[in-house]
């Protein structure tokens, strides 16, 4: 009996170190310094994008990555933006940290850290933004801290894998993923040894009903063969969208060739508003897609062969946020797997809201043309002007309603 109850205990421990493999204490000290109003929102090559470089520069540091950068940790970029109507020429930068152990393949761990600044960034839903604090708490500081909390890891387990980790948080996201783009074109190490890329973006408000979106499932048979048993065991739901490029800097990964998979938690209806806080994470569920990440990473490297990668992208991979000269002001639901674009929210004051749409519904058709998925969606909206009104068709139920748009 003696040896049963020590047997118990031994395993009752093993579990215990399991389950803490991440902890929320440290998930939301990060969160709550990289939201926090002090760092006025992190627009890109604003004061508070500095503030947050160094945060994220001293814990590579203190985990023991190596710079990676081209000044220490530090990859200085060249921004372009106009703020009403104002041209302004300034630089962002990327904050990079290598582990190196010695081996010939590395896989990239990335998040973009900027946000909207004081919304005269990027597109803010909220309205009379301008001049208002968008602390960005899910989008991206959650991202941002699981890049910090997979380096602490991984340097920290006493395990020499087959794989380096180049772990990047990227700034200029929010303008068009400026500084991923300016990674992909001027690489710190060379593109042909990078095995996979693994992004998150918007990782910290899990609903376990709805899961998580694992985007670029198509880019390489591998992320079927693994991911699947490892959310199983972390009892999470999942939906999977098979294109390579989207709104977020696996994108830019993508089009160098290179597998891509994206983590995120889905929309909510603080999205790109001055109320997405730190209050309103769920560091739990953060802390179990961490362990889905981590055991994704530690299933690489058990694989005989890298990740092969496969053309997997949607046929608009032009488009980006930044190409948008209108928004109807709605909040996609991407956990949705079937025709037309789900709306999860709906923002006020904005052109969804007054010509009636509602949370719940499906538009099929804008301007005439249908909507058979996001990207549909995307490429009809960078069509419109301002000022121009077209008629959006939409199923609410059973029903089938025609409401006219006013961009």
């Amino acid at each position: 009996m003696r040896y049963l109850i020590l047997s118990i205990l031994a395993l009752a421990g093993a579990v215990e170190s399991f389950g803490q493999r991440f902890q929320t204490a440290p998930i939301r000290k990060h969160i709550e310094f990289l939201a926090s109003d002090d760092l006025e929102g992190r627009g890109t090559a604003s004061l508070g994008e500095v503030r947050a470089a160094n945060y994220i520069a001293s814990a590579f540091k203190e985990i023991g990555l190596k710079p990676a950068g081209t000044k220490g940790y530090f990859q200085p970029f060249e921004v372009s933006f106009a703020i009403d109507g104002e041209a302004h020429d300034l630089t962002g930068r990327n904050v990079v940290g290598f582990l190196d152990n010695g081996a010939p393949k590395t896989i990239v761990i990335g998040a973009h850290y900027d946000h909207l600044g004081k919304g005269f960034q990027g597109s803010s839903l909220s309205p009379d933004s301008k001049n208002k604090i968008h602390n960005g708490a899910d989008d991206n500081a959650s991202g941002t801290t699981g890049v910090l909390e997979l380096a602490r890891y991984f340097a920290g387990n006493n395990v020499k894998e087959k794989h380096n980790y180049l772990f990047i948080t990227f700034s200029g996201e929010e303008l068009g993923l400026l500084g991923s783009k300016h990674y992909a074109e001027k690489p710190t190490l060379p593109l042909n040894t990078f095995s996979a890329m693994i992004n998150m973006d918007m990782i910290g408000r899990l609903d376990a009903q709805k899961g998580i979106i694992v985007s670029g499932w198509g880019t390489s048979k591998v992320w079927g063969k693994l991911i699947p048993d490892l959310a199983k065991r972390q009892n999470l739901k999942y939906t999977v969208d098979s294109s390579g490029v989207g709104a977020s800097d696996h994108t830019s990964f993508y089009l160098k060739n290179i597998p891509v998979v994206q983590f995120f938690t889905g929309g909510h209806g603080d999205y790109h508003k001055v109320s997405d806080d730190p209050d309103k994470i769920n560091y739990e569920g953060e802390a179990s897609i961490l362990t889905l990440i981590s055991e994704l990473l530690e299933g690489l490297d058990k694989e005989t062969a890298e990740p092969e990668f496969l053309t997997a992208g949607n046929p608009h991979s032009g488009t980006t946020t930044s190409n948008f000269k209108v928004t109807l002001g709605v909040m996609p639901d991407y956990s949705y797997t079937g025709k037309g674009l789900k709306i999860d929210g709906v923002s006020k004051a904005r052109p969804a809201e007054k010509a009636g749409i509602l949370a719940g519904d499906i538009i099929t058709k804008l301007g005439g043309e249908p909507i058979g998925t996001i990207y549909d969606y995307m490429e009809i909206l960078g069509k419109h002007e301002k000022g121009q009104t077209v008629e959006a068709e939409l199923q609410r139920g059973s029903e089938t309603k025609v409401v006219k748009v006013t961009f």
